[in-house]
């Protein structure tokens, strides 16, 4: 019985945390509406950051509740899912052109940082010092969006629909109660069955916590590839890459030092090469082809088998 309900209380938790997130980013982009200021603006920021907002969740309660391993393997977990997964289902759907100005700045800046939390966790933590580091790269990097979405002055992306005052605090409120309360859910279930079936933390959270809180990523992406904008996916999931290590782990790294298991280093490993690789093709190619996509996908899959039996010691 304990099982059926974590098991409900998991997916419940992400469901808060995906629809706290929706009601969150709505409405602050309302406010932000009310304030005048530009959509281009609140793309770039509330918007980018609201798709973070799950992981951001979970990996700062797992931080306020000593779960360190699940804090950075949430963030390693869903930008290795993120770069495979939803890039290639969105090439799956509908082959797309990669933009220019993702592979000039984003994509490199988004490499870097991978390599430097690398240099971070060699020792298998993340002091708040790296913490703090992590978190003012990441307020240049919005200053660095926001100050070319000025220069260019064009008004790209959605016309985030305005609330009314009340309807706005209202969402605010609620889709923040949603992003708390779904954190800690899924925390507290995935720690269970962690320790039930014997599956480390870190397993936990490259798998079933980093695939959850990806939802937000996957939909967005299939949704516009749907519509035929899938050039949409690898800007979406670049940026929530960048958010995941500079925003997630310079939070959760500020609320407690973060501690990590030692097998960690070789997801970052496998995380740098997939960037690698992934960069390469795409400056190489210059357009995501479905059966590109396919074997994105494969190599997802050949991961999880391989992170699942690294965790329970069949292989090194």
């Amino acid at each position: 019985m304990d099982y059926v309900l974590q098991l409900l209380l998991l997916v419940l938790g992400f469901f808060l945390l995906v629809k706290g997130a929706d009601l969150f980013v709505d409405g602050s982009s309302s406010v932000a509406k009310l304030l005048k200021i530009p959509s281009v603006i609140i793309g770039l920021t509330i918007v980018s950051i609201g798709t973070s907002l799950p992981e951001a969740a979970v990996s700062i309660t797992a931080s306020l509740q000593g779960s360190y391993d699940l804090s950075i393997a949430n963030v390693l977990g869903s930008n290795i899912f993120n770069l495979l997964t939803v890039v290639g289902a969105s090439a799956i759907i509908c082959p797309f052109l990669i933009d220019k100005m993702i592979m000039k700045r984003d994509f490199p800046i988004c490499i870097g940082l991978t390599v430097l939390l690398a240099f971070m966790l060699i020792d298998n933590t993340l002091s708040r010092i790296e913490a703090a580091i992590l978190f003012i790269l990441f307020v240049a990097y919005i200053l660095l969006l926001v100050m070319s979405a000025l220069k260019n002055r064009e008004e790209q992306g959605e016309d985030y629909k305005v609330l009314s005052p009340t309807k706005s605090a209202l969402f605010i409120i609620l889709g923040a109660a949603g992003i708390i309360l779904g954190g800690q859910f899924t925390v507290n279930s995935a720690t269970f069955f962690a320790k039930a079936f014997g599956m480390s933390e870190l397993l936990i959270g490259l798998t079933i916590v980093a695939v959850g809180t990806s939802l937000p990523e996957l939909v967005t992406s299939i949704v516009a590839a749907k519509k035929g904008e899938s050039e949409i996916a690898l800007g979406n999931v670049v940026g929530s890459n960048i958010f995941n290590i500079l925003f997630i782990l310079g939070m959760s790294g500020l609320v407690h030092p973060l501690g990590c298991d030692p097998n960690a280093l070789i997801d970052i490993i496998i995380l740098i090469a997939v960037c690698a690789v992934m960069y390469f093709v795409c400056i190489t190619d210059k357009k995501a082809t479905r059966p590109e996509g396919i074997v994105c996908v494969l190599l997802y899959v050949i991961y999880v088998v391989y992170a699942i039996l690294r965790s329970y010691g069949i292989i090194g």
